[in-house]
């Protein structure tokens, strides 16, 4: 860690990725061979209502009893883990500095200077920043990333981390972890995603995440208030059920008849139009972009049956639901046919646990 808690952390040949969302702990861990990768393990376990308010852990105790009874499903030995923090929490800015001053001369610089770029006191946050390469805006500048978040999203996520017996070693943010995992998407992409324009939209139970990618590289992210707890609540009004008993059921299928012709068509279309207005925001940003070759669907809500085609009808758009694991093999005690029935929704989990082959890392 640096002077700051190093938001990005180090890389690790031995490492979990652990992705703690608002309504479950999903964590994963890979293996690579050359180019090849292998699930190890998995595991998804819910949280109890209110453990995560708002990306923040209120309760460490509960979110650490859950962690690890993910450890205990998926078997895994390797106690590394990298973790996240949402991208709303975090403060991120490219700034310029002499690329003649080495990485302990940047740190002071960035120590002296911090409060020109962080509105907040600086004892209040995490602060790390990331050589990017030469700047294109004045010669012998480099472009540098600093990354700041405040300290009790951090520390609430290691603490859990580290009560149910893990090591903390990387600490990254949510959209980078999904960037990270778009690598393993590539088969499904147009093109493989080369000089193609890619929408991967990660729909979690608050939040719906949209990252653009242009052969390859992140032009746009946007995030927005809409996720599957909306479904889940509909559930409730419709059949009567607790907040528990219809997330269980809506997991399972264990849902009455009429629930496909009453409750599921008005989600799916305010899907639809949640994903339509985040692309007319990207192409109203963009001069660059005017049209969009594919939509790639992720998180739980992916995989409701015939989703993909549906919001395809809706948006004009070629639409598939993410599948990272298609292209690797997997381990046994993954348990293959229950892996793929989570997979579209680990995708920042696989980002996270990618961290320990990223030779930046």
């Amino acid at each position: 860690m640096s002077i700051f808690q190093s938001l990005f952390g180090g890389g690790s040949r031995e490492l979990v990725g652990l992705d703690i969302s608002s309504s479950a702990v999903k964590l994963l861990e890979l293996s690579r061979r050359g180019e090849r990768y292998q699930v190890e393990t998995y595991a998804v376990e819910p949280l109890p209502p209110n453990a995560v308010n708002e990306k923040l852990i209120s309760d460490p105790g509960l979110v650490a009893e859950a962690i690890s009874r993910a450890i205990n499903r998926s078997g895994t030995r390797t106690r590394n883990v990298a973790l996240a923090v949402a991208g709303a929490s975090v403060i991120t800015k490219v700034v310029q500095m002499s690329s003649a001053l080495s990485e302990h001369d940047m740190e002071e610089q960035i120590r002296a200077q911090a409060d020109q770029y962080i509105p907040y006191p600086i004892e209040d946050v995490n602060l790390d920043f990331q050589l990017l390469g030469v700047s294109d805006k004045g010669s012998g500048n480099a472009d540098v990333l600093l990354a700041a978040c405040r300290k009790e999203q951090v520390e609430g996520r290691c603490a859990a981390a580290e009560i149910a017996g893990l090591v903390p070693k990387v600490v990254d943010i949510e959209a980078y972890a999904l960037e990270n995992a778009c690598q393993f998407l590539r088969h499904q992409m147009p093109a493989k995603g080369v000089k193609k324009t890619v929408a991967v939209v990660d729909v979690g139970a608050h939040t719906t995440s949209l990252l653009v990618l242009h052969d390859l590289q992140t032009v746009y992210t946007r995030d927005q208030n809409f996720g599957g707890k909306q479904l889940t609540e509909e559930i409730m009004r419709q059949y009567g059920m607790s907040f528990e008993e219809a997330g269980k059921a809506k997991k399972f299928g264990n849902l009455p008849e009429s629930y496909e012709a009453e409750v599921l068509p008005g989600f799916i279309a305010d899907l639809g139009q949640q994903i339509d207005r985040s692309l007319q925001f990207f192409f109203a940003a963009s001069s660059k972009h005017g049209s969009m070759d594919q939509v790639i669907l992720a998180g739980g809500c992916a995989h409701i049956p015939g989703v993909d085609a549906l919001v395809q009808e809706r948006l004009g758009i070629p639409t598939v639901v993410a599948r990272p694991f298609a292209a690797m093999t997997v381990s046994a005690r993954a348990r293959p046919s229950v892996l793929a029935k989570d997979e579209a929704a680990l995708l920042i989990a696989a980002g996270l646990a990618y961290r320990a082959f990223d030779p930046e890392g």
